[in-house]
């Protein structure tokens, strides 16, 4: 996690090429957790491959765009697996912003947009995006969020009952910062580990029960159901 420490080894300053993932313990529950520079990583939004087909999945991606050094599910989406919300992929938007509150969690106001290229990233809330209009090479929007300037959702529980597997990313100094439990937690739970231990004033969920991570620090490849929108790493030598 600790980037300074790649300074030992190194004699010059050299871009770090590939995303840096740990299991982190925090209030009984172990996470896993990549790291994420966008100005040194190439960090990618995929959703179809090149006959316009979704890919669905990690080793499709991976096939296509070259090896990865980490990927997740990157946003909700629809049974076609077109996303929910807002997506932008190298600049071309193929589902607008969506404001008004909904069912699930994804309208559980506030939620908010993961934006990022140009060698930085920001998670960004939902209205303040649309006044903003921020200019995303990459953008997925999700919901809710789980920090907004520093506190939770103010519609989590403590001790809620409602547990998955859960995962979303959280920025802090154009720094993402991915994380997905390795056992059922709360949203609340989920929360406070970007808060309170990776100190990210901005997170956002991406998704429950169907979250998945592509990890090969960790010897993680999960599989399970198909996928919409990815979020991934283009390793060394990729495509």
């Amino acid at each position: 996690m600790k980037r300074w420490l790649a300074g030992l080894f190194l004699l010059w300053a050299a871009p770090v090429a590939a995303a840096e993932c740990d299991n982190l313990s925090f209030d009984g529950t172990q996470f896993a957790v990549c790291t994420v520079d966008p100005a040194t990583e190439d960090l990618r939004l995929f959703l179809n491959d090149a006959g316009g087909a979704p890919y669905g999945s990690f080793s499709a991606v991976a096939r296509q765009a070259g090896p990865l050094s980490f990927a997740m599910n990157a946003g909700m989406y629809h049974p076609d697996r077109r996303p929910v919300g807002h997506y932008v992929e190298d600049f071309d938007e193929s589902m607008f912003l969506v404001t008004n509150p909904g069912p699930g969690n994804f309208g559980l106001l506030p939620n908010g947009v993961f934006c990022f290229g140009d060698g930085r990233a920001e998670v960004i809330e939902t209205l303040r995006f649309e006044a903003e209009s921020p200019d995303c090479r990459y953008a997925t929007q999700s919901g809710p969020m789980l920090v907004i300037d520093g506190d939770l959702h103010p519609r989590f529980i403590p001790g809620g009952t409602s547990r998955h597997i859960r995962n979303g990313v959280g920025v802090k100094d154009g720094i993402a910062y991915f994380a997905i439990s390795n056992s059922p937690v709360n949203f609340d739970t989920f929360g406070r580990l970007f808060r309170d231990l990776l100190e990210t004033p901005n997170a956002l969920y991406f998704d429950g029960k169907v979250s998945r991570l592509f990890a090969p620090d960790l010897g993680r490849d999960d599989f399970g159901v198909r996928l919409g929108p990815i979020v991934g790493v283009v390793a060394p030598n990729g495509g």
